[in-house]
């Protein structure tokens, strides 16, 4: 099964979301719309950076993810 991690940080407002291996992560690229996409060695996107993230003042932050079935 595969795993999506998800980590906000309050502190320096960002939400980092992970559908690949962290240690893989081979180079970053800023999108311009505060995204930073991080990709491994073949240039698949393994995660993404949301700078500016926000949240009203609850902990925690709700995600909903959908899936495609091949």
């Amino acid at each position: 099964m595969e795993q999506v991690k998800v980590f906000h940080d309050h502190t320096g407002n960002t939400l980092t979301v992970w559908f690949g291996e962290p240690q893989a992560e081979y180079i970053c690229e800023e999108t311009g719309d505060e995204v930073i996409l991080m990709k491994d060695k073949t240039g698949r996107v393994i995660g993404f950076e949301k700078l500016n993230f926000s949240s009203a003042r609850s902990e925690h932050v709700r995600i909903s993810f959908e899936t495609v079935t091949l």
